[in-house]
């Protein structure tokens, strides 16, 4: 075990090293490089069987038809709050086709059969180390206090840095990374903290300066009475956040079902006078310390956020409370999903997770949250196989 994680962390650094030689020019050619990398991965490991899809377990094959997208129904009046759910059931995009959905079902199924595979992959994930690593500008005593958590903080070369002259404390320092997927210009999120209320005013400024349209938030405010994240935006109406002098106003509040609601938001620059939009997702079934009861209502969640995200270049920002389990876990299950959407025709969740945590540390704590992204691909694999024309 301890030779296959040498040789493992030995081919992850030849990796890093092509993809660094690229540079920003040579950006648009690091998803075929990425994809090298999977099929060496899979390669040495032999992860593709070639199970019939009949041999599906029914863990894996609970998904009956095809999870709904956001609706295009008229959104609710200005500060209207409505608890009518209104899905419209549309079919799954995908450039996937029937062979490749297959192969790609068998992996996920014969990793949650083989509870042994599954335990060694996960303990070399845990083995693993990102390089570099180094946290300090996070750990200085000036922006301690900034940190909901001292364990989950930004990397030195990885980190979300705010314009220090927008900012009253003249510092540049938010705890939030920007995670790449494969253009390094164009991160495609930003894995955040939950704001603490004397940091709220840099959550809107890291909002504005970066473009933003969609936050998707994967924490209640408070859970068993520990608070997990402060409250961002107003009950009602407006409020000025005036550190940074944004104005955020609440427009609506819909509720779609038990599991999530969507809040719209303007949010005025003062000083400019420009206004923007913005929609925040807010997913309430996840408990802090488990995982959703089933990968249904998260499928249906990620369904309507990437409606309403369709056609943006900026990052969408995803937040729990400290930025890192259940955070790490939606970005790993949305970023591999996205690539087979595309086409790609090999997928090692194991080498797309070592490359999120790359960019952010503890992205996906444990096990079962490791668990619950491999099943919730499963599902959305068997959902667009059976979507497409047979």
């Amino acid at each position: 075990a301890a030779a296959a994680i040498c040789l493992r962390r030995h081919a992850k650094q030849r990796e890093k090293e092509r993809l660094a030689a690229l540079g920003p020019e040579g950006a648009a050619d690091t998803t075929l490089e990425y994809q090298e990398l999977c099929r060496q991965h899979m390669a040495a490991k032999s992860l593709f069987g070639r199970a019939e899809a009949s041999a599906a377990p029914a863990e894996t094959s609970r998904v009956s038809s095809v999870s709904s997208q956001f609706s295009d129904a008229p959104q609710p009046s200005p500060s209207s709050h409505s608890s009518t759910p209104s899905w419209c059931e549309e079919p799954v995009q995908s450039n996937m086709d029937i062979s490749t959905g297959h192969m790609i079902l068998a992996y996920m199924e014969d990793h949650l059969r083989n509870r042994d595979r599954l335990a060694k992959e996960w303990q070399a994930l845990c083995a693993y180390q990102a390089e570099p690593s180094v946290c300090s500008i996070a750990q200085s005593e000036a922006n301690l206090k900034k940190n909901r958590n001292p364990d989950y903080v930004p990397y030195d070369h990885m980190r979300i840095k705010l314009k220090a002259e927008s900012n009253p404390s003249r510092s540049d320092f938010i705890n939030a990374s920007p995670i790449i997927e494969h253009d390094p210009r164009m991160p495609a999120y930003i894995a955040t903290q939950g704001p603490l209320s004397h940091t709220i005013a840099d959550f809107w400024q890291m909002v504005w300066e970066h473009g933003c349209t969609v936050i998707v938030m994967l924490s209640p405010l408070a859970e068993d009475s520990v608070k997990q994240c402060d409250r961002y935006w107003p009950d009602e109406g407006s409020s000025l956040y005036h550190i940074y002098e944004a104005s955020v106003n609440l427009v609506s509040e819909h509720i779609w079902c038990e599991d999530f609601l969507v809040r719209s938001f303007y949010l005025k620059n003062v000083q400019s006078q420009e206004t923007r939009t913005l929609t925040q997702f807010h997913f309430l079934s996840w408990p802090a310390e488990g995982i959703p009861a089933t990968t249904r209502p998260l499928l249906d969640f990620r369904r309507k956020v990437n409606k309403c995200y369709r056609g943006r270049s900026c990052p969408i920002i995803v937040h729990c409370s400290d930025g890192a389990g259940r955070t790490g876990t939606y970005i790993l299950i949305d970023m591999v999903l996205n690539r087979m959407a595309k086409g790609v025709k090999e997928i090692d969740i194991a080498a797309t997770l070592e490359h999120i945590r790359d960019q952010r540390p503890g992205m996906v704590q444990t096990k079962d949250q490791f668990e619950f992204a491999l099943t919730a691909v499963a599902e959305e694999v068997n959902a667009i196989l059976k979507a497409l024309p047979q």
